[in-house]
């Protein structure tokens, strides 16, 4: 009996070191990160005082955005500058007039005019410039990322495809489109080369990862009945993942939607450059009306990609309609992640 009261004790003691390490742990590593915060907040010269000193002047040049200005939303409210010496809430008379007018639509997106000069052709530059992107990058991230997997090229020739996508990876898009200048200037057509070429690192290696996971049964039923080898890559691997390499790729088309915006404000064209002129113009209201016009875009890309990802993979992704997701935002307990709502 004492012996299992002793054995039960250490156990006690050994449990009660193990938690106490693992405080003095923590404890060491909060220590550093709060180190390494103040460390790095003085060498960007923070100063709270600064701020505050600043904020006047930021809150000033702020309410110059609001509200947005949609004078430029279509050809129709630019050439008849509707809304031009327009304040307050009449500033949004570009968009309500345009609206009334739906023919204008079909004017802006078909007309050089129209694309070139105002927010809804620039805005559909934008999602010509992610979409052809992603379409031109898959074919190249496909082969390597089939190539790059130790599955399908054997250790270490595979890494000869990984180094190259990670390579790829490590310059960012904004990088690439200086490596294109000599070829396209800074135009659309580059910024649509830099997101096709970030698409081959960033999708290749999701492509890679991926099918290092699937299931071997699979793959050695394929091969028991004499298949060769691009037999067992295509109908042994690649049927296991291919639902899966549409899902990634439908996330790379909401990142590379969000670059192309980033490209814009580069000058490579889209609505990320109306922004970045206007504001350089000091036209303020007008540039609000472009960053509108990018939530919009993004939110857009988001929820038709979220919902068709759903579809593909209904147990890993939350399917929700347009109206079931705004119901959300007034279920108080979703902000406050309760988990409010019904158990459908």
């Amino acid at each position: 009996m004492s012996n299992e009261r002793r054995t039960i004790d250490e156990a006690l003691q050994s449990i009660e070191r193990s938690q106490q390490a693992r405080r003095v742990l923590m404890l060491v590593g909060l220590a550093v990160v709060v180190g390494l915060t103040s460390l790095g907040l003085e060498v960007l010269q923070f100063s709270i005082s600064s701020l505050v000193g600043q904020w006047p002047q930021f809150t000033e040049a702020v309410s110059e955005f609001v509200p947005p200005k949609f004078e430029e939303f279509t050809l129709y409210s630019k050439n008849n500058e509707v809304g031009a010496d327009a304040e307050g809430i009449g500033r949004l008379a570009g968009l309500w007039e345009s609206f009334l007018h739906p023919g204008t639509f079909v004017e802006t997106l078909t007309t050089e005019a129209g694309r070139g000069r105002t927010i809804v052709g620039l805005s559909l530059i934008t999602i010509v410039i992610g979409f052809v992107g992603t379409v031109l990058g898959f074919p190249l991230a496909l082969i390597f990322g089939i190539l790059g997997s130790e599955r399908v090229v054997p250790f270490p020739f595979n890494f000869l495809f990984r180094g190259t996508m990670s390579t790829i990876r490590a310059i960012p898009a904004l990088v690439w489109i200086l490596i294109y200048i000599p070829l396209a200037g800074i135009t659309p057509l580059s910024a649509m080369l830099a997101v096709a070429t970030d698409t081959i690192g960033n999708l290749g290696r999701l492509f890679t990862d991926e099918l290092e996971e699937i299931d071997e049964g699979p793959i050695e039923a394929i091969r028991s009945t004499g298949a060769n080898r691009p037999q067992i890559i295509s109908f042994g691997m690649l049927s296991q993942v291919s639902t899966s390499f549409v899902a990634w790729t439908l996330y790379i088309l909401e990142i590379n939607t969000r670059i192309a915006i980033s490209l814009g404000v580069y000058g490579a064209g889209g609505i990320g450059s109306y922004i970045n002129t206007r504001i350089a113009l000091g036209a303020y209201s007008r540039a609000a009306a472009g960053i509108a016009m990018v939530i919009f875009i993004v939110l857009s890309v988001e929820l038709v990609s979220s919902r068709i990802r759903a579809r593909l993979r209904p147990g890993e992704h939350e399917g929700k309609s347009v109206i079931d997701a705004l119901r959300d935002l007034g279920t108080p307990g979703k902000w406050l992640g309760m988990g409010g709502g019904s158990k459908n």
